[in-house]
């Protein structure tokens, strides 16, 4: 997959970037490296292969350190939300962003 300068410019628009035409170019030639990439990795036959947990598990075996998960903090979830100009349910109520 690579993109065009055409789906460069729509992304552009999309994340409301102003890009100058050289800035365009070397956007392009970057992501469409990295799509090539992918693809490399994709083109790789990984039937039978147990996914890692952790990329250094390959190497030697390892056991992860993870905590208890367990509550460390109170719920202080009015104090915190005493300042939010508008609040409803417990949950802040934001303006709408998405035209």
């Amino acid at each position: 997959m690579s993109l065009t300068s055409t789906e460069i410019d729509r992304i552009a628009k999309l994340a409301r970037l102003e890009l100058q035409p050289h800035e365009s170019e070397r956007m392009m030639a970057q992501i469409n490296g990295f799509f090539a990439i992918v693809e490399k990795m994709r083109a790789v036959d990984t039937t039978g292969l147990e996914p890692l947990a952790h990329p250094i598990a390959a190497i030697r075996d390892i056991s992860l350190r993870l905590r208890e998960d367990v509550v460390s903090e109170p719920n202080q979830r009015e104090t915190n939300q005493r300042s939010a100009p508008a609040v409803e349910h417990g949950l802040f109520l934001v303006p709408k962003v998405i035209e």
